[in-house]
């Protein structure tokens, strides 16, 4: 069943976790339409049953709809873009196969490929690529868009390479793809993947004026197509801020499923690559607190620019150093009794001071974390690098989401998305418990409980969107986006609730996944 709206809905279980601060209980919520009706003890649940469909969910969690504050779907599409290359292992297979791709389309227009295996990728000839398509630029991404293969033409044309092809650099080539005329579905299929997963709002990276995409998406507004809500922000690449854009769009996207809210930017990046700003000097590297210095004079003007202008900017920090810069600067924005006007946010935070955390959150900052992180990595992997570049007993100070939620910061949830696909009972395992993929764990004393990750997860998330008067709770009047964990995540042991999954998912009072 999918995006089905019942006249009247009734979800019964054991554990309603309605996101106020109240403990899970035994009761019911009860959908009207587009909204929650009401919410209560399941001795209560009778006169709204009349009449209506009711789900028995047993103690299956029942909880607001998740929203993950930090994606790109410009990114997650490069994984289903143009040609599939799974099943290509030579230059001359990739060759047929986009010429025959090719047939149909513009002459002049650009190819595009995904799935790339170059370890499983023969070259019988340097420069055949080239040689195929001396005219048209031709791109294809490995399945986690960390490379591709690539003729001259297009290197000419975007600006990029093989070595360096992350989303800030391929800004030329979006607009070439993102007007495909397969986008549209894309999306929707986006918003099905997100659905699937209990995601019912995100914090889109929109990059610049997001190229005209913006149209796509209002026309899928306009047809009640959407099953996922946006908060768009738009990340300056190919050229500075710009605030008239914002400004217009802010006035054109009011409805209930997208808003434009503000701008978002990379600081400094990486703590293996020397690239993380550190407010002491890197141990293998004593001469050095970044290896490349963070643009620090824009970033400055530019959230200054955008916070005058009534637009929040989210600040994109993983070192010590570039945490504390940024703390630096949004105190310098407006305030109201001392807290933040606009919202202002520090997205990753992966190595922070704790002295900077209770400055932020005393100035009611929001914190964006990638709470699934360690998912990626094993343990001891992790802390030689930490022990490499940082030394001592620096580590004890790598994801610290424990101060963030105890100094008062409204700490919220993002996936870098494609980086990682929204999953939040593996979420718990790793935030909650600080386990890796190996199973070890580490830094215990800084995770989150359950129902602490949850909120992150649902009321923050929909804080840190300017939603929270009608969304991220179960409350009577508020908008019905409800996701349903399948087992009771706050009795299970913290390593293993990452089998846990979804089972259901209500956007705006419609069923839009369901897996019972």
């Amino acid at each position: 069943m999918a995006n089905t709206r019942e006249t009247k809905l009734v979800l019964l279980s054991r554990n309603i976790f309605p996101a106020t601060g109240a403990e899970p209980f035994d009761g019911f919520v009860a959908v009207e339409g587009s909204k929650i009706a009401a919410v209560g003890p399941q001795a209560e649940a009778a006169p709204w049953m009349e009449g209506a469909r009711v789900l028995d969910l047993g103690d299956r969690v029942v909880t607001p709809g998740f929203t993950d504050v930090h994606t790109f779907f410009s990114g997650w599409v490069l994984r289903s873009l143009g040609v599939d290359f799974t099943d290509v292992h030579s230059d001359r297979e990739g060759v047929e196969k986009l010429r025959a791709w090719r047939e149909g389309r513009p002459a002049d227009a650009p190819l595009f490929g995904h799935c790339w295996q170059p370890d499983q990728f023969e070259i019988t000839r340097e420069g055949l690529l080239d040689e195929a398509f001396p005219d048209v630029p031709v791109v294809v991404f490995t399945f986690d868009r960390d490379n591709c293969w690539m003729n001259q033409a297009a290197k000419d044309r975007y600006g990029f390479t093989p070595e360096a092809c992350y989303a800030e650099k391929i800004w030329r080539m979006m607009p070439e793809y993102l007007s495909q005329p397969e986008m549209a579905e894309k999306y929707q299929e986006y918003a099905r993947m997100l659905n699937e997963r209990g995601v019912t709002t995100i914090k889109e990276m929109t990059f610049d004026d997001y190229y005209g995409f913006m149209d796509v998406m209002e026309r899928l507004e306009r047809e009640d197509a959407l099953t996922v809500r946006v908060s768009m922000m738009s990340q300056p690449v190919g050229r500075g801020i710009d605030i008239p854009h914002g400004i217009a769009m802010r006035e054109r996207f009011q409805g209930d499923f997208l808003r434009f809210t503000g701008y978002n930017r990379m600081t400094d990046r990486g703590i293996p690559s020397f690239l993380g700003e550190l407010n002491e000097p890197y141990k293998s590297r004593p001469d050095i607190k970044v290896l490349v210095p963070v643009e620090w004079e824009l970033i400055e003007a530019e959230t200054l620019e955008a916070d005058k202008n009534g637009f929040r900017y989210s600040l994109h920090c993983q070192g010590d150093g570039a945490v504390r810069h940024t703390v630096d600067l949004f105190d310098r924005c407006e305030k109201v009794d001392g807290r933040l006007k606009n919202r202002h946010a520090i997205t990753d935070l992966e190595y922070t001071s704790p002295d900077d955390l209770e400055r932020f959150g005393a100035m009611g900052g929001i914190t964006e974390v990638y709470a699934q992180i360690q998912s990626l990595d094993r343990k001891q992997d992790v802390l030689d690098m930490i022990d490499r570049q940082l030394g001592g007993d620096r580590g004890k100070n790598y994801w610290n989401r424990r101060k963030m939620w105890d100094s008062g910061i409204c700490v919220s949830c993002g996936t870098d998305l494609p980086l990682l696909i929204p999953d939040i009972p593996e979420a718990i395992t790793c935030g909650c418990g600080g386990f890796f993929a190996d199973g070890e764990s580490y830094n215990e004393q800084n995770m989150l409980t359950v129902a602490e990750m949850l909120t992150a997860w649902t009321r923050n998330g929909q804080y840190n969107c300017y939603n929270e008067d009608r969304l991220g709770t179960l409350e009577a009047g508020k908008l019905a986006d409800i996701a349903v964990l399948d087992r009771n995540v706050f009795a299970m042991p913290l390593k293993d609730v990452k089998q846990a999954k979804v089972c259901l998912t209500i956007s705006d009072g419609r069923v839009v996944y369901e897996n019972l």
